[in-house]
């Protein structure tokens, strides 16, 4: 196993669940069905708050000192889209699903996966907050949340990088996809649990 195998394998065995975290729909989920600009960008702010704390967390107590580089980098990038975003939103939800799951990582190839399939899973909803200030035809929003969605493309490369250097046993490897599919998982149980909430069926993408 590589890196690069290691992400096309999760993007293959994740399909359905990326595309569906990538739909409007997610977005709607995101928000509690209130899609206007205020509560998008109080859905990114956190988001963003949450990621902040976690991955600081994770630089602080991490042993590897290449993966607790990359674990700072994010978290200091978490920071600075908070003042990107330019919201408010008071206490962040510590109980969302995919950051539970994150926060019962300790090992280091663990965390790595964990931050791969956190990367890919938030990625795809991050293109939708692009795509809603487009048509919300506020074109500055629009570029500030482009640079948030192109942000993830760094922390996709850095923790894949990591992951090649720290993987040296399939064991290793496996550690590290076991607990990426957990981190999609969980985001994806989460979106289908609140549209279902709602009485919205989430199978259809849009």
């Amino acid at each position: 196993m590589n890196a690069s195998a290691f992400a096309e394998t999760l993007r293959d065995d994740h399909e359905t669940a990326l595309s569906r975290l990538g739909s409007s729909k997610a977005l709607y989920a995101l928000t509690g069905g209130e899609m206007d600009a205020p509560n998008v960008r109080r859905a990114a702010h956190d988001e963003a708050t949450t990621a902040a704390r976690v991955f600081a967390e994770w630089a602080d107590s991490e042993d590897d000192a290449a993966a607790a580089d990359v674990f700072a980098d994010v978290a200091a990038d978490a920071e600075s889209h908070l003042d990107a975003i330019g919201a408010d939103a008071g206490d962040p939800d510590a109980t969302r699903p995919l950051y539970e799951t994150l926060e019962g990582f300790d090992d280091t190839h663990a965390r790595l996966g964990g931050l791969v399939g956190r990367t890919l899973a938030t990625k795809k909803t991050a293109e939708q907050l692009v795509g809603f200030f487009v048509g919300d035809a506020d074109p500055q929003s629009a570029s500030t949340f482009r640079g948030l969605r192109d942000d993830y493309d760094d922390h996709l490369d850095a923790a894949l990088a990591a992951l090649d250097d720290a993987c040296e046993t399939d064991e290793e490897w496996d550690a590290a996809k076991a607990a990426a599919d957990a981190t999609i998982e969980a985001a994806y149980g989460h979106y289908v649990e609140t549209l279902e909430s709602m009485g919205v069926k989430p199978k259809n993408v849009c």
